[in-house]
């Protein structure tokens, strides 16, 4: 996967938007003005980071040589997924997990304008 494909999926989710508050060299991807998704355009490896849970994040490093800690972001909750050495799939999963554990931390009003049946399924304690 490439950078180009990880912004084309990353758009497809709903009401998704991006902007580059950074200057440049950064893609930054928001659902509801939250975000969930950074694509470094000058890294020297193509990567983007997500935000997962604490604990799935530090399991996923463990197990997998192409997620690391989050460049520049809180290496607790954001990791780097090398692009290069993943598979489309668990990229893509791990974006759409990003994304919905920022849409599970919004208001009820906002998360209630998500309209995504592949959302239905998450726990908003």
């Amino acid at each position: 996967m490439n950078i180009e494909q990880v912004r084309e999926f990353a758009i497809t989710l709903p009401q998704v938007t991006e902007d580059m508050p950074y200057g440049p060299d950064w893609l930054i991807f928001r659902i509801a003005g939250k975000i969930f998704l950074h694509l470094r355009l000058d890294a020297p490896q193509p990567t983007c980071a997500v935000k997962l849970e604490p604990d799935e994040g530090a399991a996923l490093r463990e197990h997998y040589d192409g997620i690391r800690p989050a460049y520049h972001l809180n290496k607790t909750h954001w990791s780097d997924l090398y692009l290069e050495t993943l598979e489309t799939s668990l990229i893509e999963s791990l974006i759409v997990k990003s994304y919905q554990a920022v849409v599970k931390k919004l208001p009820k009003k906002l998360r209630d304008t998500i309209s995504d049946p592949a959302l239905n399924n998450i726990n908003y304690e």
